[in-house]
């Protein structure tokens, strides 16, 4: 009996479940690149092991780093380096006297799953069909919706309006074009900029097969939609929605009318709809060329037009009409978007007229590269800085201060990254609504920079901000739903909270931690001193911490796509 006692008292670790003390990537880590786990605990560690998780053998042995304190989450934070582990596998980490992880990978092409998760969760956002994700998400569907479509009264017309296609926003079965803007146009540079590693992915949507890539399958889904929301004049439309949200129903139980709504008076459309539907449209004329270029045509005729329509009214702005409760994305500014439109139409056509534009209204805009606070629906000057350069704009003095003002953001980025306990790239102020998708966009600015001088400082800190979204953070949370041993499992997001499964919807990225905490949840379950970094709540009421949004998963496809395996 003393040997069985002996025995149970120096039971190892990994025979308890995982502790939210250590902090992985919960998707993994890809063979060749760092490897890093975080630890958070009180007790005074210093040794871990990297055992496998199909039989507990220790696969690495390694010495925790000195504690760091961090500010925004009241941590005191050691790292874990096992980047000389290469052998492909299932592993998790464990610190004597602490615990162990969630289990993770090591694989050359580890996020290659949440890449195709990511992406697909567009299909399961569509508006005006049927959906179903499958035999591997059995139950996961709904029947089409919001199939009933008006013009409002703030549109400047009446009658029956198109109503089929789009993506439902976020938690709420709203269609806004400011939002697919940023949304869409993210999800076309993932392509143009990743293409290769992305071309042969199949997505199982209805579409797959055709001889087009899926990825731009999935979103001609949401470009039909945009073009139907264009006016006869050129102008777009803000937004397509209910006067108010509905209850949390599955889609087709939502009978609210979806309306056309715009200004409210003339021209009733808004500019900065129109200066992102005209962006975007200039991208996908690019993108579908080869593919489908009757498609491609029609898109850059909608954009020429569109550009019309915005140089006569270069700064229309939209607040919700009376009797309109719906999201409002209102802007009160449109001259980015004015410009990510004059950049887009230059690359895509090489016409002197965008090019004298971009010229002309370029250099208001060079502060907007920095290395705090990213691209955002409401603020794409980035976007049409870039895309200059990434296009081999002809004006040297234009595309060397763009790539300048680049790389000096880039370097303050890595720096800051390099220095934060939590490896990862927001400060105290980034954590807003939707900080998740700060992070995300962080690494994007990163990946592009790369882009435009080759650094694997830059591929680091950007893959460093997806370790963050993927577990490496104060909650040992997998901000992606059905990712990871440990995500998070109540969005705000109706189809996941109206439904009978288990689980949320897969691939939705959660908003993440807010300091402002603007719903009711948040103010009265939390803690009033809590910092920054655990202001968050998994709850579906916390709408202001794990709603989810199609502009918050873009930037996520695009920072999986750069974290691909091959070229």
């Amino acid at each position: 009996m003393r040997w069985f006692a002996l025995l149970l008292i120096a039971a190892p670790a990994f025979s308890a479940a995982p502790t939210i003390e250590l902090k992985v990537d919960q998707a993994g880590y890809s063979t060749a690149a760092p490897k890093v786990g975080l630890v958070a605990s009180k007790s005074a560690a210093k040794e871990f092991t990297v055992r496998r998780a199909d039989n507990d053998a220790v696969a690495f042995r390694g010495t925790l780093s000195d504690a760091a304190d961090d500010p925004d989450s009241g941590d005191r934070v050691q790292a874990a380096d096992f980047t000389k582990l290469t052998r492909t596998g299932k592993y998790y980490l464990d610190v004597p006297g602490v615990g162990r992880s969630w289990i993770f990978a090591i694989d050359p092409d580890v996020y290659a799953r949440s890449w195709y998760l990511a992406m697909r969760s567009y299909y399961g956002q569509r508006c005006g069909i049927a959906v179903d994700l499958g035999p591997e998400f059995p139950g996961y569907k709904h029947e089409a919706c919001h199939m009933e479509g008006a013009y409002h009264a703030s549109s400047g017309k009446s009658g029956p309006h198109v109503s089929k296609g789009g993506w439902h926003d976020a938690g709420d079965y709203g269609r806004y074009v400011v939002n697919s803007g940023i949304s869409t146009g993210t999800l076309l540079w993932a392509w143009e900029m990743f293409g290769p590693r992305l071309r042969t992915i199949r997505l199982n949507l209805p579409e797959s097969g055709n001889g087009t890539p899926d990825i731009l399958n999935e979103i001609r889904w949401n470009l039909d939609w945009m073009l139907a929301m264009q006016d006869d004049d050129g102008g777009v439309w803000h937004k397509q929605t209910s006067e108010r949200f509905c209850g949390f129903v599955m889609p087709e139980k939502d009978t609210f009318v979806s309306y056309v709504i715009g200004t409210g008076k003339e021209p009733f459309k808004s500019s900065c709809a129109t200066g992102d539907f005209t962006a975007v449209m200039a991208i996908a004329a690019r993108a579908f060329r080869p593919f489908q270029p009757e498609f491609a045509g029609k898109c850059l005729r909608a954009a020429r037009q569109a550009w019309t329509w915005l140089e006569k009214y270069p700064n229309v702005t939209f607040n919700n009409p009376p009797g309109v409760a719906t999201g409002g994305y209102g802007d009160g500014n449109c001259s980015d978007e004015h410009l990510w439109a004059a950049a887009e139409l230059y690359r895509t056509t090489s016409d002197d007229a965008y090019h004298k534009y971009f010229l002309e209204h370029y250099g208001d805009f060079r502060k907007s590269i920095r290395p705090t606070g990213p691209q955002s629906w409401n603020n794409v000057a980035n976007l049409a800085l870039w895309t200059y350069v990434l296009g081999n704009g002809k004006d040297a003095v234009a595309a060397g201060a763009i790539r300048q003002d680049s790389l000096a953001a880039a370097d303050e980025i890595v720096k800051r990254t390099a220095a934060n306990p939590y490896r990862m790239s927001m400060t105290s102020r980034d954590y807003i609504w939707g900080s998740n998708s700060v992070a995300a966009n962080y690494g994007m600015q990163l990946l592009v920079a790369d882009a435009l001088r080759r650094d694997p400082r830059y591929v680091e800190a950007a893959t460093d901000n997806l370790h963050y979204l993927l577990g490496r953070n104060a909650f040992s949370l997998s901000w992606v739903t059905q990712v990871g041993e440990n995500p998070f499992r109540h969005p705000h997001h109706r189809p996941s909270g109206a439904d009978t499964n288990a689980e949320p919807w897969p691939g939705l990225l959660s908003g993440g931690p807010n300091r402002s905490r603007q719903d009711n949840a948040m103010r009265t379950k939390l803690a009033a001193d809590l910092p920054p970094a655990k202001s968050y709540l998994d709850d579906q009421e916390a709408y202001a911490a794990n709603e989810v949004a199609i502009n918050w998963n873009a930037p996520l496809v695009f920072l999986l796509a750069g974290a691909l395996g091959g070229k």
